[in-house]
């Protein structure tokens, strides 16, 4: 999936960009929250207070726990 303009600055480094690559995830998560810039994303707001948030946790605050490298 190629990234849009309005793509938020933590995309690449992003648990979640390679959960969709690895067809882990919908890539709803990243059509939803990533490409469109929405700062609404909780990994987003965590990232930017440096907070720490786990790899499995979802851009809605969920935590997928069968989700892992």
């Amino acid at each position: 999936m190629k990234p849009k303009n309005k793509t938020y600055k933590w995309y690449y480094t992003c648990p979640i960009k390679y959960f969709i690559d690895h067809d882990k995830l919908d890539t709803k998560w990243v059509e939803n929250y990533c490409l469109i810039g929405n700062k609404n994303c909780i990994r987003y707001q965590m990232e930017e207070n440096g907070e720490y948030h786990p790899d499995n946790m979802l851009p809605n605050d969920d935590i997928k726990e069968d989700l892992h490298y």
